[in-house]
């Protein structure tokens, strides 16, 4: 079952947050991951919303986006991101 993780943040270092995003796809890939959409003030059609980025990946399964978020690769750059962001990130279990 596809597994969705949905990151939702505020970026409060630009440059430490550029050298995340610099390395980042190279490790999703790596790890088979995908990247469907990612936008900085998107449009928020009903209620409040207190981040400023939205982004969504997918993993072929809960075990692919474990193996990823728990790599040595993706575990150094998330430094940055950790770092430089503040917000949430959820994994959603895919409907087939």
């Amino acid at each position: 079952m596809t597994v969705y993780a949905v990151a939702q943040i505020s970026i409060h270092d630009r440059q430490r947050y550029d050298k995340y995003v610099a390395g980042f796809m190279d490790v999703l890939l790596e790890y088979g991951g995908r990247l469907l959409a990612a936008q900085e003030n998107p449009e928020v059609v009903e209620g409040r919303w207190p981040y400023e980025k939205i982004i969504l990946l997918a993993f072929e399964d809960r075990r692919a986006f474990e193996v990823w978020a728990g790599s040595l690769e993706y575990r150094e750059i998330s430094k940055d991101r950790v770092a430089s962001t503040g917000g949430v990130v959820l994994a959603v279990n895919g409907l087939t």
